[in-house]
């Protein structure tokens, strides 16, 4: 069987490689066609184009690359038509992947998607969309289930992959055994790590006596961390360890996205940082249909880590900060609430009850 995947970013290909390794176990046979990076390569996925060259995040800098966009969609049809795979599985990744599961639809190719997109976060009205297109949905929070059963769709909740990679983490000697850090964790993006880490990084001038780090990825370029560190020769940098780093932190300033649950699994208090206008987040707020931002004070359903979004300026990072560091009341509770939500999610296995379904599901259709 010929499994064809595609992930758009970091989180998307640590999933992915999760998950090839599942389908490759319930069948042996199977062979898997990506676009993806160096996890699903690694899980023995051949990879067509590297995630690195799809992650544009934001209206502007989507507009300032369609025509790359629609240059990578086309090529990625025509890839997936010349190949016919038995499935065509798309993980996250929304604006371009259901534009791939309407192609696919079309040239009947059978489409799983694994790791919905976020319709209920807004235009939820696009659950009928997905509906049309996905032959079966494999979701990750509780939620989503009862979500997408308002619009007469079932999927099927496998759990959280999260749990698998870090089930799977062997803390490094090397880094967890040196220091306590605050984590600084900027995102995976160009375009988040330029925005968000000089705040996080001019917060961490009214803390002379803590040691800071910050979680680097291979997929930016070193000059870029260069450029935005040089005034700040003190703050370590970890490249690809950001489970280490969190390993080895009393606290962390996180990007607002899937660190931000990662960091609560890890039980450690955070700060969550999403930096934009005023006016935009008024906009937003109107638009959104939930009202948080992070995963874990959605899958809480209150408020559990603070979050700074119009306000996100140093001042108000340091406050947040200060708050949920050691001996500070707001800390216990947090941790206390953490607690909660790593029973919301739930235990490890996710990728292995996804992969083992896909397997059992493409028999059943080359079968019919």
């Amino acid at each position: 069987m010929l499994y064809y995947l595609i992930a758009g970013e970091r989180s998307g290909d640590l999933h992915g490689g999760n998950l090839i390794r599942s389908i490759r176990q319930h069948d042996p046979d199977a062979r898997c066609r990506a676009y993806g990076g160096e996890q699903m390569q690694e899980a023995g996925a051949t990879i067509v184009r590297h995630y690195r060259e799809m992650a544009f995040m934001g209206f502007l800098e989507v507009a300032k690359n369609l025509g790359t966009i629609r240059k990578i969609m086309r090529e990625c049809q025509a890839d997936v038509l010349a190949n016919r795979p038995d499935v065509l599985i798309l993980i996250d990744y929304s604006g371009f992947n259901l534009r791939m599961a309407r192609f696919a639809k079309k040239h009947g190719i059978r489409v799983f998607y694994y790791i919905s997109p976020k319709v209920w976060a807004w235009n939820q009205k696009r659950a009928l969309t997905i509906k049309a297109l996905i032959d079966r949905m494999f979701v990750i929070f509780p939620f989503e289930v009862e979500f997408f059963k308002k619009y007469d769709y079932e999927v099927e909740y496998v759990g959280n992959p999260l749990m698998d990679a870090l089930a799977a983490f062997q803390p490094n000697p090397a880094i967890t055994g040196q220091k306590r850090y605050i984590a600084l964790l900027p995102g995976s993006r160009k375009q988040e790590v330029t925005a968000m880490l000089p705040v996080m990084l001019a917060a961490t001038r009214q803390f002379p006596n803590h040691d800071f780090a910050v979680g680097t990825v291979s997929n930016l370029p070193a000059s870029l961390y260069d450029a935005l560190l040089a005034d700040y020769p003190d703050v370590v940098r970890l490249q690809d360890a950001a489970y280490d780093l969190l390993h080895s932190s009393d606290a962390a300033l996180v990007t607002s996205g899937t660190a931000t649950l990662e960091t609560a699994l890890l039980n450690v208090p955070e700060v969550v940082l999403y930096k934009t206008p005023r006016w935009y987040y008024e906009i937003g707020k109107r638009i959104l249909a939930v009202p948080y931002l992070s995963l874990v004070n959605l899958i809480a359903g209150r408020l559990v880590v603070r979050e700074l979004i119009y306000d996100c300026t140093p001042e108000r990072v340091a406050e947040e900060l200060r708050a949920i560091l050691p001996g500070n009341p707001r800390r216990e509770i947090m941790l206390r609430d953490y607690a909660e939500v790593q029973q919301k999610v739930g235990g490890p296995g996710a990728s292995e009850r996804a992969g083992k379904r896909m397997v059992e599901l493409v028999k059943a259709y080359a079968n019919q």
